[in-house]
């Protein structure tokens, strides 16, 4: 069984990491066993054998593998089917979705939820988080995300492309599931898990896709805690 460190709020149960969320559902494609520990911000010594200070993380036997994109192909190349990639060009699709996400989706997501997240980080958690996310923004977490409700409406706009997409196909991967639909609802189950706010538009096309994610997996997404 695959053991997956995953980020964890004051709930152990409450799995919030846009990127264990790839991994999540990436492990589901799979439909490999997977054993998951919940992990902190400041549980650094948990993960030391890694060699770095984030998750996701997994342990498959002795091979230890992190980030998640480098989990993605790992699967790929330990069992590959169901694909997740479907070949070098999807690859190499899914890749360029993994970018455009981490550049476009993340921090556009992160304005707008940053201040939620300090309600559901473990106590322990709480001094480092407010630290180290107000010296990158330079602003207080308050400011940063003070007037979501006129900014949101920009960064739904930003997500034009994947509308695009989804009007004409029912998967970011064409007629199924791929890993680029698991790099854009990893992301979005960040904000779903953690904040009541909405970051994509409740009525817009993007929702009936996302719907379909929540229930993939027997309901992998669907039934993860939220506040």
């Amino acid at each position: 069984m695959i053991t997956l460190y995953d980020l964890a709020g004051a709930d152990p149960a409450l799995r919030f990491s846009p990127y264990c969320w790839r991994t999540r559902f990436a492990l589901a494609h799979k439909g490999m066993p997977v054993d998951t520990i919940p992990w902190r911000f400041t549980d650094t010594d948990a993960i030391a054998f890694s060699g770095q200070g984030r998750v996701p993380v997994i342990r498959d036997g002795g091979v230890v593998v992190s980030d998640s994109w480098a989990i993605a192909e790992y699967l790929e190349e330990q069992c590959p089917t169901p694909a997740l990639f479907g070949g070098a060009l999807g690859r190499a699709h899914a890749r360029f979705i993994n970018s455009w996400v981490d550049s476009v989706m993340v921090p556009g997501i992160a304005t707008l939820i940053v201040r939620d997240l300090l309600d559901v980080v473990a106590d322990k958690d709480k001094d480092y988080f407010r630290s180290s996310r107000e010296s990158r923004f330079g602003r207080t977490l308050e400011e940063v995300q003070a007037g979501r409700e006129q900014r949101v409406l920009a960064f739904r706009a930003s997500l034009a492309p994947i509308r695009l997409v989804l009007r004409t196909q029912p998967w970011l991967g064409g007629a199924a599931p791929s890993y680029a639909d698991h790099i854009v609802a990893g992301t979005l189950m960040w904000a779903r898990c953690t904040s009541k706010f909405s970051v994509i538009d409740p009525q817009g096309s993007i929702v009936p896709w996302f719907e379909r994610m929540l229930d993939l997996y027997g309901g992998l997404g669907r039934a993860a805690r939220t506040v």
